[in-house]
């Protein structure tokens, strides 16, 4: 990347040099079909000088994106970058034009036709060429690195609301309200006490999946109170059927994950595996370094429900729109493992915004 990167620029240097140069030479001689020693001199000097300032252009608009120095007004910081510039372009012209030419070609008596006066000239058309290419180039190309933000940022919306779609159809899903209703009726005459816990856990659910809608990461704390809750109602339902560990190190607790991330993978879980009293379903939450980790025995279900298959698939695109580490999978004949790396949500507060 960084070798085509210079490349690119080195390309862009000797095109930029070329016409930039003759055309100063159409604007003196009235004719581009000149080249001889002095010619092909020059040209190098502006070669040289025009690969320095491209260089150096981009790294001072690459820092002042990285520090937008929010004290400073819009007009003073244009007016910093603007010394910047003019500061670099006076640096390059003397290391790139000034010296070579004083110490190098008139140190060797070289006869060429070099004028002194054409090279001030061209120190002074220089920093407007210097600052015409960091205002009408880099500056276009970070604009352009905005939008190409902006439309991740965008895209990772669109996933997160696409998550909290597929979890609330998941819970909307007849089945899911048949076979919770069927449970909380049966409760209601024998246990009215866990019959009010299931309709609250219930509610948690949805209030929870509405709660971090929009969210780009939520703390696996609050992602494991959904998780709870949801685990609730199936163990409920499921009873011995469905045994669940949790392992969490306390200070992972504080760190990030996309919104339903976690209790999506425990679904998929249930939803694709069988559970009986002898073969129960055992899934195990728990933290290996900077990632959360669910795991479960493989017992593929007879009749499999239906699925969109779109719930790691979501979850993965959620993480490359990040930017962060990818999610990883490991799949055995007899277990199946997600690992759900664990972001700073200091770090990615901004895409919450």
């Amino acid at each position: 990347m960084a070798s085509s990167r210079l490349f690119r620029t080195t390309v862009r240097a000797a095109l930029t040099a070329v016409v930039f140069f003759y055309t100063f030479v159409f604007i003196n001689q009235g004719t581009i079909w000149l080249f001889d020693r002095g010619i092909a001199l020059e040209l190098g000097l502006v070669f040289g000088y025009l690969l320095v300032i491209f260089w150096s252009n981009q790294r001072i608009a690459a820092f002042f994106e990285a520090h937008p120095l929010p004290r400073l007004a819009g007009w003073q910081r244009a007016l910093l970058e603007a010394l910047t510039v003019f500061t670099a372009n006076f640096l390059a012209s003397v290391l790139t034009i000034f010296l070579p030419y004083w110490l190098i070609i008139r140190g060797l008596h070289m006869q060429v036709n070099i004028q002194p006066g054409r090279v001030r000239m061209g120190f002074v058309v220089s920093n407007v060429i210097c600052l015409f290419f960091y205002y009408f180039v880099e500056r276009e190309r970070s604009r352009a690195r905005l939008q190409q933000e902006l439309l991740r940022a965008e895209q990772l919306q669109k996933e997160n609301f696409r998550a909290q779609l597929e979890l609330l159809k998941s819970q909307v899903d007849p089945h899911f309200l048949f076979n919770s209703l069927n449970v909380l009726n049966s409760l209601i005459a024998g246990n009215p006490e866990l019959a009010h816990r299931f309709l609250d856990q219930l509610a948690t659910v949805y209030r929870l999946a509405l709660d971090h809608s929009g969210r780009a990461l939520v703390s696996l704390q609050a992602e494991m109170q959904l998780v709870e809750a949801y685990l609730f109602l199936m163990q409920t339902r499921l009873g011995a059927n469905l045994q669940v560990r949790v392992e969490l190190a306390p200070e992972a607790l504080a760190k990030g994950l996309p919104p339903a991330a976690l209790q999506m993978l425990v679904e998929n879980a249930i939803k694709h595996n069988g559970s009986t009293r002898q073969k129960p379903l055992q899934v195990r939450i728990y933290t290996d370094a900077d990632a959360v980790v669910v795991e479960n025995n493989r017992q593929p279900r007879i009749r499999p429900e239906p699925s969109t298959g779109l719930g790691l698939n979501n979850i993965r695109s959620r993480y490359r729109y990040l930017g962060a580490p990818a999610v990883t999978l490991d799949e055995t004949p007899t277990t199946f493992r997600v690992a759900l790396p664990l972001l700073s949500l200091h770090d990615y507060e901004d895409a919450d915004n």
